[in-house]
């Protein structure tokens, strides 16, 4: 069990990597000074766009797989959620695509191309681990547990089986959340590189910005905790902030885009920590979570505390 929860928790070491490698690119690349006047507007159809779909087709994904009746998708075909996946895996590379042609500043394209690619190949080997694990809560499977603790999978026979479920364990996990999650941050930090301006009084947030803001952290909050990526979140969010105080040296702000990602990315952090303070004493989760880092799941919060209840 633990060297499984120490694998879940590996992905921000490469990750952090390739941001600080991000950051000094952006830290030491100039930047042109029709880049710096030319300030783009906020992006209010994007980010709606953007958030909307990642409450929809993500966060609502194994909602809408518990809510449907079990008939009209067998636990041998995809189910809804699958489905939410699949238009998921087309729609945010898609998004992600049109934010970075919006960007006013003049971004790598090859890394943004091989960043977008590997997105959407950890998306869809995540597709598959995450639809057999959720299908495998009908059969009693419980995500507080680790695969080998589970009821339904110790007691397999052959014992080779249970090899198979943590090999399907660490494609969900591990290596889909990795290609998923290292890319879309790494694109998000390029895409924040070039949102700055020379002019102050352009460093400010529209209403619609901030009537965004609560639900993109509380999103990103689930993000983070569920995708147990609290490492790479943590050095994206420092990478982004070590690039405000850069910049602000040679007298350049945040506009209104820069200013949405990052206050969006601050109540994120302040949402993880009180998650963190509000189960820090729970025995279980503490067993589930050994590591330094003890960030639980909100999935397995709920098989243990809310489901096992009902």
């Amino acid at each position: 069990m633990e060297a499984a929860t120490r694998r879940r928790q590996q992905p921000g070491a490469a990750g952090a990597q390739l941001l600080g490698a991000s950051f000094q690119q952006a830290r030491h690349s100039p930047i042109k000074a029709e880049e710096v006047n030319h300030t783009a507007p906020f992006h209010l159809d994007l980010w709606f766009y953007f958030t909307l779909q990642n409450w929809v087709l993500d966060f609502g994904r194994p909602i809408a797989m518990l809510v449907f009746p079990l008939q009209w998708f067998p636990l041998n075909k995809p189910s809804v959620g699958d489905y939410f996946h699949m238009a998921y895996n087309v729609i945010t590379p898609f998004l992600l695509l049109k934010l970075i042609e919006r960007s006013s500043r003049t971004l790598p394209r090859s890394m943004i191309y091989v960043s977008i690619i590997t997105f959407i190949m950890g998306a869809s080997i995540h597709l598959v681990g995450d639809s057999v694990n959720h299908r495998l809560l009908f059969s009693g499977y419980q995500h507080h547990l680790s695969v080998r603790e589970n009821p339904i999978i110790k007691n397999l026979k052959p014992e080779t089986l249970i090899d198979s479920f943590e090999l399907l364990y660490y494609y969900d996990e591990y290596l889909g959340h990795s290609m998923w999650y290292i890319p879309f941050f790494l694109i998000l930090v390029m895409y924040f590189s070039g949102c700055f301006t020379a002019c102050k009084a352009q460093s400010t947030m529209p209403r619609a910005a901030l009537l965004l803001v609560v639900p993109s952290g509380l999103y990103y909050w689930y993000l983070v905790t569920e995708g147990q990526i609290f490492i790479l979140f943590i050095f994206t969010f420092f990478t982004m902030l070590a690039l405000v105080l850069h910049q602000k040296r040679r007298r350049l702000f945040l506009d209104s885009n820069g200013l949405f990602l990052f206050y969006s990315f601050a109540l994120t952090l302040s949402l993880v920590a009180l998650w963190v303070a509000w189960l820090w004493n729970d025995p279980i989760l503490r067993k589930k979570y050994p590591g330094v880092i003890y960030v639980p799941e909100p999935w397995a919060f709920y098989t243990l505390h809310v489901s096992s209840e009902h």
